[in-house]
């Protein structure tokens, strides 16, 4: 009876953890994301209440319209997408090509094989689903994520070289489209394959603003967002998209340096996260090898195996923290 109590008094207190934790970190999000529409809303009604005789202010109060108006369909776009299309891009932004069929597939294979594996190793049944959920959908999902994440890192890094070669073009004379052909096949992976995915769609038909567009179900990025915008509303209303698009280059380059910066100023944080996060494992690991019988009981009893996965879930709560106070964006 008193392990039974026990047990139900660790769930809960899991349970309740884990609820205050998804409340804290999702509600600044959606707050912020709240706050950015509106002050969309509020720029875009001020900068279309000006009229009469600010005719210049107008003319780039209209530039800045249609930049504001695009954002906002960006951002509406993101927030309307279903779970399938949004999980099709990620697959897309890792550089698999395989359908989200074959992606599912592989999960409840390697679903059915976790939690095979677990009762043949004899632990008790109650942990099966967690582990079964935690293998077929948490660990793929992770490493498309990682792959998408180094992914997007080494576009950014290259995408400002990219940017210089077509301020180079246009002030040479060559036009947009040759530019863009020249960084499809002489630029790294992945901005060779986004741009020649943007070559390519052109050729089929498609116009420079719809070609864009598509590319950028490949690469998420707020920078190629602004170069597509850019690009979008300069071939509709003109002007000097040269100096524009060296503006973005120079932006591009300083968010370099700054993160750089950043890297360094915080590597001093994640050394000490890491070293608290691998502290309990080097202490069990120690133990064992000092004292087997004396730890064991840990492991065989099920009172320890359920200390073990209480004790497992509260660390990683606390990684999971220690990793957003750390993580700086810039």
């Amino acid at each position: 009876m008193e392990l039974t109590t026990l047990v139900f008094m660790v769930a809960g207190a899991i349970f309740l953890s884990m609820t205050v934790l998804t409340f804290l970190l999702v509600m600044p999000q959606i707050k912020a994301r709240s706050n950015l529409k509106l002050r969309i809303a509020t720029a875009a009604g001020k900068s279309g209440g000006v009229r009469g005789g600010r005719a210049g202010k107008n003319e780039g109060g209209g530039r800045k319209r249609d930049i504001q108006s695009r954002l906002r369909e960006v951002e509406d776009s993101k927030t309307k997408k279903s779970f399938a299309v949004k999980m099709r891009e990620t697959l897309r932004q890792a550089g698999l090509r395989t359908s989200l069929r074959n992606y599912f597939l592989l999960c409840g294979g390697l679903s059915v094989v976790a939690g095979v594996l677990y009762l043949f190793m004899g632990y008790p049944k109650v942990g099966l689903l967690p582990v079964a959920i935690t293998v077929g959908l948490g660990f793929p999902r992770y490493i498309v994520a990682q792959m998408s994440k180094r992914r997007v890192a080494k576009f950014t890094k290259e995408f400002a070289n990219a940017v210089d070669i077509i301020v180079r073009g246009i002030k040479s004379g060559l036009p947009v489209g040759e530019c863009l052909n020249v960084i499809a096949t002489e630029s790294p992976e992945p901005v060779a394959g986004v741009f020649r995915e943007i070559v390519e769609s052109q050729k089929l038909g498609l116009s420079l603003d719809a070609a864009l567009e598509r590319a950028q179900e490949q690469i998420h990025t707020a920078e190629l967002q602004f170069f597509s915008i850019v690009l979008a509303i300069q071939s509709q209303t003109g002007g000097n998209l040269a100096d524009t698009l060296s503006n973005l280059s120079g932006i591009l380059r300083d968010r370099k340096k700054m993160g750089d910066k950043v890297k360094a100023l915080s590597s001093e944080a994640k050394s000490s996260a890491g070293i608290i996060g691998s502290l309990p494992f080097l202490m069990t690991a120690l133990l064992y090898l000092v004292s087997p019988e004396y730890i064991t009981p840990l492991f065989t009893e099920n009172l320890g195996q359920i200390l073990i996965a209480g004790g497992l879930v509260w660390m990683s709560m606390g990684i999971f923290i220690m990793k957003q106070m750390i993580n700086f964006e810039v």
